[in-house]
């Protein structure tokens, strides 16, 4: 019955004198017409997951969102477009979970956010709805990644290494062998500088922010070092390794190998540096391999990869990088929100994704399968460098520890402080960070 249909009646009712109870059972009639309608149109809507994601991860992510609603059409995800920078996004996603109830649904997370959100309770404990067989799919280190103190907050999506570039086509033409050591790295730059092959041996990432610890911890595992044990809360930095690194770093500026305004670089300006044809070594992501290598590119084809160089006797160290997802601790849908991050981190969605973008796997099979490789021919090498890859501090106050960091590694890059000065100053206020005693 329509409320026009109604009025009509309850004045006919009034004009004939109709009682008082057949006027409330239309009341109760037509109160019970529209509580039926409000339950199936709730029924009928779908649920809505929403998720803030870096800009340039949209248009990638839209394939598998679109395959997951085609199963599930009862589930929406809404990517909402946050900033270009990580640092950003996990700025909105912090301010979001401050002011009260956050209004994601799923949290998609670098791998260094999870301590910090683990943490302060803003994500859902995932350890009980995972069983051993669905995390032995992932490699082992982006499962680390996912944890705090033992418990499991986030499953990996895609993964990230860092990783050495070098120029395949001039090595080969100068009878020299792809370097394994920083002393390899610096003799071999010198002679192809020599040669007038490049005018730059190595280029790196130097400014003050996240990807020049990124860089850092890698040269730092090289020499034997370590940043933040968090199973003791020893600090590294003020050890002879990190000295050691340090001055690697900045011997390769002194010695006319890396160009002086590499402390300015970022990942983009190194990568274009590199692809320009500037430099014969460069350290980056997995990312510069599809731009190396496109057909637009000058160096398609002369490009070969390789885990970072370490100090005689060390072991290599790439640090690891990649996003995956958690559930915030105050959806209110939790169930339909654990059926997305299922599917978004299951082996068939992932491959597709994985097919069509060229990241980094996160499962271990996709190393090896064979229509990966045949598209992405590097991928048998990424997996050594993803074995040996180094986790940043799985600490909650690590966006603090990395700001300290990197303030006092770019002072003794750029001679503002001496190497041991500026160590020595960056772990007395990481130990006062974490309230360890020296």
């Amino acid at each position: 019955m329509s409320y026009f249909g109604f009025l009509r009646r309850f004045k006919s009712a009034q004009f004939k004198g109709r009682s008082l109870r057949k006027i409330s059972l239309f009341i109760g009639c037509f109160l019970s017409i529209v509580l039926v309608s409000w339950v199936v149109m709730a029924q009928s809507a779908p649920v809505v997951l929403r998720v803030l994601v870096p800009a340039p991860d949209a248009p990638p992510l839209t394939g598998i969102v679109q395959a997951f609603e085609r199963q599930n059409p009862h589930i929406r995800i809404e990517l909402v477009e946050g900033p270009n920078a990580t640092n950003l996004v996990e700025d909105l996603y912090t301010s979001a979970f401050l002011l009260g109830d956050s209004p994601y649904d799923l949290i998609n997370m670098d791998i260094v956010w999870t301590p910090k959100f683990a943490a302060a309770g803003w994500l859902m404990d995932l350890s009980d709805r995972v069983k051993p067989d669905e995390l032995a799919r992932f490699s082992p280190v982006d499962v680390e990644g996912g944890r705090y103190e033992g418990r499991l907050y986030r499953l990996p999506m895609r993964s990230d290494v860092g990783l050495l570039y070098y120029r395949k086509d001039l090595l080969e033409a100068a009878g020299l062998q792809p370097p394994e050591t920083f002393d390899d790295l610096m003799k071999i730059s010198k002679i192809l500088q020599e040669q007038d092959k490049v005018p730059w041996g190595y280029v790196w990432q130097g400014r003050q922010y996240e990807g020049a610890v990124a860089m850092f911890v890698e040269v730092l595992k090289g020499y034997g070092g370590f940043w933040i044990d968090p199973k003791t809360d020893a600090i590294g930095l003020d050890r002879p390794e990190a000295i050691q690194a340090i001055n690697f770093l900045r011997s390769t500026i002194n010695e006319g190998i890396s160009p002086p305004g590499v402390t300015t670089y970022q990942e983009e300006d190194t990568r274009r540096f590199f692809q320009s044809g500037q430099a014969a070594f460069l350290r980056s992501w997995p990312y510069v391999w599809t731009l190396a290598n496109a057909e637009e590119s000058k160096l398609r084809g002369k490009v070969g990869i390789q885990p970072m160089v370490h100090a005689a006797g060390k072991e290599s160290g790439a640090c690891l990088g990649g996003w995956g997802l958690g559930i915030s601790k105050t959806t209110a849908h939790p169930k339909e929100a654990w059926k997305a991050v299922q599917f978004f981190t299951s082996v068939d969605p992932l491959r597709d994704f994985v097919l069509k973008e060229g990241y980094t796997p996160s499962i271990w099979q996709f190393f090896n399968d064979p229509e990966m490789v045949s598209r992405y021919n590097h991928f048998p090498q990424m997996q050594e460098v993803v074995n040996n890859a180094v986790l940043r501090p799985p600490i909650a106050q690590y966006a603090q520890a990395s700001d300290i960091l990197q303030r006092y590694l770019s002072a003794a890059l750029t001679d503002r402080m001496s190497p041991e000065e500026a160590m020595q100053r960056a772990s007395g206020e990481t130990r006062r960070l974490l309230g360890v005693k020296g």
